[in-house]
């Protein structure tokens, strides 16, 4: 246990802790997970374009995109294996254990805290752009936003994940419409405007050579990240084994196809140029037109689809870390309803005031930062658990095995590199957040972790297993 040690709570302890089960299946979840995603559709994944240019981002979207596929094919098996609310830190408890569990919480918990604000600030530059209620500055809009679907949660996971699949569906049929009204402005001169610069292996396809693909990653992230919290709804989740794998592998083949899209026709009809500094470029990529006005309100739900869901996310996987001790109990107690009330606001909170910083593309660095560091933990997890329990039950395997999520972790190394490349302040700062929860893990809460927690009992069934073989 590494200087961790525990004690065995009551009863009363975890039936205030309770989250609702059987809440949704896996058309719902993979809602979920398009839901987390779709706003990376619509805004910040263009600011690649000014690292890479469009071939450098291309080709870090294929890698990118390929990490992502396996990632999800490894999750889909530690989702059926180990199913709690506590998603990549459940897995990661298991195989790396106590402080493993808790760093790869904590990264999770910074990207999901932070990727919202991120997201706000888009849904403030997409409200500007239409002249909605005459708001010039975003922090009517971030502030509304925070307390209108912080307080829909609040209300039940049924009802919010219902709200979430039917936003994220108009969102896609906007992603549609933007499709059909770009293919005709589509020139493949356009994709090339960016003038080469004198950096190795520079050229019309790759204007800042080379190291620019490296730079483009962590944009490329951005039409992915999130996806792996689709196991966060694990104990909501009717027939989990079966239904979690199901639902992140299904969403993940929706994200595949709207990456395609819009990588290819945002830059192909507005220009890889104009477009590289826009806060709503499947917009400005239409010009004037009708069909403009039109993907400019329907944006707006791409948007909110993933702010909203976002929000559930950094809800459970605080709600986990906070049951089990890890972080303050109280942040894991739940309301009559059965939604976890301080896990909901407090990083609403946080994620409020950076928010108010207008930095889009500095949060969503921060944010890629948490997200990769955690893919390296997860997919570390992967591969413990398959060579030290091979005989662990596992209702889905993931194909490839470790060759798989072996890939999946080179490219996450790459990316939290990267992230430093692009923003080496962004980076900094969540390095020092990351170790700060680190110190109040090993100065305080390692000393009050819950023993009968769900994903401690997990754990302890793996060593009692052990010690009888």
């Amino acid at each position: 246990m590494s200087g961790v040690s525990e004690r065995v709570e009551t009863d009363d302890y975890l039936a205030r802790r309770q989250l609702k089960t059987g809440s949704a299946g896996w058309v719902l979840l993979a809602g979920l997970g398009v839901s987390y995603v779709i706003s990376g559709d619509y805004s910040g994944w263009n600011f690649g374009l000014a690292e890479g240019g469009f071939g450098g981002l291309a080709i870090a979207t294929v890698v990118v995109a390929g990490m992502y596929l396996a990632l999800v094919l490894g999750m889909a098996e530690l989702s059926s294996a180990l199913p709690t609310a506590g998603g990549g830190y459940t897995f990661a408890r298991r195989a790396l254990g106590p402080w493993g569990g808790f760093a790869t919480g904590t990264a999770i918990l910074i990207e999901y805290a932070i990727a919202p604000a991120a997201i706000a600030t888009f849904i403030g530059a997409y409200v500007e752009s239409l002249g909605l209620f005459g708001i010039t500055d975003g922090w009517w809009v971030y502030l509304a936003a925070y307390a209108l679907f912080v307080g829909i949660h609040l209300v039940g996971v049924g009802e919010a994940l219902k709200v979430m699949f039917a936003v994220t569906a108009v969102a896609l049929v906007g992603l549609l419409v933007f499709g059909l009204a770009a293919l005709p402005r589509f020139d493949a001169a356009n994709l090339t405007d960016i003038a080469p610069t004198d950096a190795a292996g520079a050229s019309e396809l790759l204007p800042f050579g080379y190291l620019g693909v490296w730079a483009a990653i962590p944009f490329a992230i951005w039409f992915f990240l999130a996806i792996e919290g689709v196991p966060l709804a694990a104990e909501e989740t009717k027939d989990p084994g079966r239904n979690v794998p199901r639902g992140i592998i299904a969403a993940m083949l929706v994200l595949l196809a709207t990456c395609a899209l819009t990588l290819v026709l945002v830059p192909g009809a507005g220009g890889a140029e104009a477009m590289s500094d826009s806060g709503n470029p499947l917009v400005e990529a239409l010009g004037g037109s009708a069909a403009a006005t039109v993907v400019n309100y329907i944006g707006l739900a791409g948007l909110v689809a993933s702010f909203f869901s976002i929000i559930y996310a950094y809800s459970r996987q605080l709600f986990a870390l906070s049951r089990a001790g890890y972080l303050p109990r109280a942040l894991s107690v739940t309301n009559r309803r059965k939604t976890p009330t301080l896990a909901l606001v407090v990083p609403g909170l946080v994620g409020f005031l950076l928010s108010l910083t207008g930095q889009g593309a500095l949060l969503l660095n921060m944010a890629v930062f948490g997200a990769a560091l955690s893919y390296v933990l997860m997919m570390v997890s992967h591969i413990v658990l398959r060579v030290r329990e091979p005989d662990m039950p596992r209702p889905y395997r993931t194909p490839g095995g470790v060759a798989t999520t072996g890939f999946a972790l080179v490219v996450a190394v790459l990316a939290v590199i990267a992230t430093f490349l692009v923003d080496s302040t962004a980076a900094l700062w969540c390095l020092v957040a990351f170790l700060a929860f680190m110190a109040y893990f090993a100065v305080y809460s390692r000393k009050r972790v819950v023993a009968n927690s769900p994903d401690e009992e997990f754990a302890a069934l793996a060593e009692a297993e052990k010690d009888l073989a």
